[in-house]
């Protein structure tokens, strides 16, 4: 009998917190283009700015995103996800439930939870039907204020007990990533270590594409 493959790793790209969406559409373009089999998602996670601007922001991504067959996750809001075709949402502990979140958009809807370092967060998502789990943050990070402080060890635990996606957030680099991925995520969020790259985005999809794959 062979072996099952194990599921490549894939990059989640999220938004830094403010842009804007037409300058963004090219950085997002040249990340997607560098290494378009390394990119799996794209999250638009835009803070402290209206409603208004997220749907922009939202209208203007997801048909780069959708021409590359790649998902366009809104941060936080489950009704702005709804209201723009987004294909779903990913939700903070804070964020309203898993429960009302999947009534709203409908069972096809990727809808991911936020479960920080915890084992009973991530078992009551996966029980609930999320479509993967987030843990983090793995390393320091500059993109929020990271209260956990998650290691590697939680998701070589969910990747041999479940079939549910798990996603690795915080302070991720091409130069880090290594142990994440041979714990078996199966995608690792990044903000910084993509956008920031003084590469630039381009270069920084470069660097993590070979040191993704199993």
């Amino acid at each position: 009998m062979s072996e099952a493959k194990t599921p490549p790793c894939k990059l989640y790209l999220i938004t830094p917190a403010k842009i804007d969406p037409n300058a963004f559409a090219e950085d997002l373009k040249a990340a997607i283009d560098a290494a378009p089999d390394a990119v799996g998602a794209v999250q638009l996670r835009l803070k402290d700015v209206p409603d208004e601007d997220i749907i922009a922001g939202a209208n203007v991504l997801m048909p780069i995103c959708h021409a590359a067959d790649i998902p366009l996750i809104i941060n936080d809001r489950a009704d702005i996800a709804q209201a723009t075709g987004a294909d779903g949402v990913h939700l903070g502990q804070d964020d309203g439930s898993l429960a009302d979140a999947r009534t709203l958009l409908g069972k096809d809807a990727i809808i991911g939870v936020t479960c920080h370092d915890s084992r009973d967060l991530a078992i009551e998502a996966g029980d609930g039907g999320a479509d993967y789990v987030a843990f983090g943050a793995f390393f320091p990070t500059t993109s929020k204020d990271a209260k956990h402080q998650a290691d590697p060890d939680i998701v070589e635990w969910w990747s041999t007990m479940t079939i549910v996606p798990c996603v690795a957030i915080g302070g991720i680099t091409p130069e880090n990533c290594g142990p994440l991925v041979e714990a078996g995520a199966d995608y690792l969020a990044v903000i910084n270590g993509v956008w920031g790259r003084p590469g630039g985005p381009a270069e920084a999809v470069r660097a993590f594409a070979p040191r993704i794959k199993r």
